[in-house]
């Protein structure tokens, strides 16, 4: 069964991803200002957090470009799916590794990957590892780190039995990996271990 996007999922998801672009972008505008500091001692200081601010969002961007928007037609900028993600991971406490296996998969098939390892990634607020590879019925991320995994309300997103109504900007990610799982016959099913949770892929 393929589920229609509503409105409201197309502006939670616009929120999300503007709040995940605001510090970075942010920290640019911060750094031109010390850029017009009289000190030239500031200068070196500001050049370093533009430059550094400005490839985190564009980073973050590009992956969410293809994570969200992707139709179908190419990836947009030439950067294969892996590597956007190995730059949206790059400096973050998430070690992400991403199989040889996946990154030859059918591009629709990347794409909910990449959903997948953004959500898994929230299971692990103090850090860990995040393998994206093949499963035996599709896809999977093996986690590993602290933590308790997704929360009960993201499980619930993933597995589209969130009534739109009560969605939020928290859990909105969640439920569009689950609408994209669901595009392919497929449903997002989380399932907790010692030391770490898997999200996968299972059959509708």
């Amino acid at each position: 069964m393929t589920h229609p996007i509503e409105l409201r999922v197309v502006e939670l998801m616009a929120a999300r991803m503007c709040h995940d672009l605001i510090g970075p972008v942010s920290a640019i505008n911060n750094g031109v200002e010390l850029l017009a500091d009289e000190d030239p001692g500031f200068i070196h200081e500001a050049v370093g957090l533009v430059g550094d601010s400005a490839r985190t969002a564009s980073r973050r961007l590009q992956f969410y470009r293809f994570a969200y928007g992707f139709s179908g037609t190419g990836v947009a900028g030439g950067s294969s799916p892996h590597q956007l993600a190995a730059d949206f991971f790059a400096g973050s406490n998430v070690e992400c590794i991403y199989s040889a296996e996946m990154q030859a998969a059918e591009l629709q098939q990347q794409k909910l990957g990449c959903a997948m390892l953004s959500v898994a990634a929230e299971g692990l607020p103090r850090g860990g590892k995040l393998v994206l590879a093949p499963g035996p019925t599709g896809i999977e991320v093996a986690a590993s780190g602290t933590g308790s995994g997704p929360s009960p309300e993201s499980r619930a997103a993933l597995a589209l039995a969130t009534p739109v109504a009560e969605l939020t900007s928290r859990t909105v990610g969640a439920y569009f990996a689950g609408l994209l799982a669901d595009r392919l016959g497929w449903r997002l099913v989380v399932e907790d271990r010692p030391g770490g949770f898997r999200l996968i892929t299972t059959p509708q």
